[in-house]
């Protein structure tokens, strides 16, 4: 069923009210004053949560300058991890699927048929027993294993855990198991840290499930990521594609009212170039890095707790710091995140910037070596239905459906 015209109409009239009454003219003066007089830094309850490394600044670049220029790092590899999406079954299990690869620039064959995949599974039944050890296969270039959370509260958010848990174990083991070979630039799709985990510390239903065996595994993974790319002096960043933060619009809106959803929309305003009224889009914008210490970004602070996981460098060399990137194509913004055990080196800063907004103005997107990882682990809705089959057939028994499922197919979510 179709949309009558009189009632499409309607809506343009309805949308046309509420247009007259939004005026967002001033939203621009309010975001040149937050730059001004908020960022430098961000202080709420008298602890920076946010400032600049370095000197505070905005930039932009040609496309076609940054596009050709010389990369500091002409090699690189990037990693990701793909599910099938938690799916539960009528023999009370909740599944999800993990599959990680990377991908590499230049292209290595090697490095792209390595893959690690993980099974999440969460049941009531403390008397199962699965076996929970690596098995090797592929002629040794992959692993597989199940991951049984039962440490996992069935009253809280059971599937999302599962998804989170499953996908971010796969990534960071992945990224373990490979990381000695890699001597040039590593790149997560995503953030630095598992922030979706580390969000959880602010939900009363899941803050509890941090304190368990496996959330803490997977955290930990990470922040043994970043030390042995620390204490070997080879660069790791996270490329965030969708930032979603509020660390600036909340502190702002402590004082006063913020006109922003998150901050990806406070920097689009920052760095959005306008000429003659149109939007100049043959320039890359972006700011300075910035330290940042509120949010989920708090666990990893100098002064946050770590979640008392052991800190074997000096506290300050895990915090995130991170810069935006703007492009103006297609009107979105990225962020880039890195520790600050190595971008309080100017030298690396502008390396890694150098070398980001290359690798945006050639792919406009994510960096090639993200690209590549994330061809190799995405599992294609096709698969997806069809390991699902498979895992009925093996059970014996069936996938809980709604009605939704029937009416939108099973990928609407």
């Amino acid at each position: 069923m179709t949309l009558d015209p009189v009632h499409f109409e309607g809506i343009a009239t309805l949308a046309r009210q509420v247009g007259d009454e939004v005026d967002d003219g001033d939203h621009q003066g309010f975001a040149e004053t937050v730059w001004e007089e908020f960022l430098d830094p961000l202080v709420v309850n008298g602890r920076p949560v946010l400032e600049p490394v370095g000197r505070r600044f905005r930039g932009r670049v040609s496309v076609e300058d940054a596009a050709l220029c010389e990369r500091p790092y002409p090699g690189s590899h990037g990693l990701d991890s793909g599910t099938i999406n938690p799916t539960s079954y009528k023999n009370g299990v909740v599944m999800d699927v993990a599959h990680a690869a990377m991908g590499r620039v230049p292209t290595d064959l090697d490095c792209h048929r390595a893959r690690t995949v993980i099974i999440g599974v969460h049941v009531d039944d403390d008397a199962l027993r699965f076996s929970t050890d690596w098995v090797m296969y592929d002629e040794g270039y992959s692993r597989r294993r199940v991951l049984h959370l039962g440490d996992i509260d069935r009253k809280h958010y059971t599937e999302g855990a599962v998804h989170a848990l499953s996908l971010y174990l796969a990534e960071s083991e992945h990224a373990l198991a490979h990381a000695e070979g890699i001597d040039d630039l590593l790149v997560l799709d995503g953030p630095l840290y598992p922030k979706e985990l580390l969000s959880w510390r602010d939900r009363a239903d899941l803050a509890g499930q941090l304190d368990e065996q496996t959330p803490r595994r997977v955290v930990e993974n990470y922040a043994r990521l970043v030390e042995g790319f620390l204490d070997r002096g080879v660069p790791i960043v996270g490329f965030v594609k969708n930032p979603a933060s509020r660390r600036i619009t909340n502190a702002v809106s402590n004082e006063t009212r913020a006109p922003w959803t998150d901050d990806a929309a406070l920097f689009v305003r920052l760095l959005e170039r306008h000429e003659d009224g149109e939007r100049v889009r043959n320039e890359l914008t972006y700011t300075n890095w910035f330290v940042s210490r509120g949010g989920a970004d708090r666990t990893f602070a100098a002064d946050g707790d770590a979640l008392g996981l052991d800190r074997r460098r000096p506290p300050e060399d895990y915090e995130v710091t991170f810069f935006p990137i703007y492009d103006p194509r297609d009107d979105v913004l990225y962020t880039v995140e890195a520790p600050y055990g190595l971008t309080r080196d100017p030298e690396v800063r502008e390396a890694l910037r150098t070398q980001m907004l290359a690798e945006v103005a050639s792919q406009r997107g994510p960096p090639e070596a993200v690209s590549k990882a994330d061809e190799l682990a995405r599992i294609g809705a096709e698969e997806k239905e069809a390991l699902r089959r498979m895992v009925e057939r093996e059970w014996g028994t069936d996938r809980t459906r709604q009605y939704d499922d029937l009416r939108w197919g099973e990928e609407f979510f």
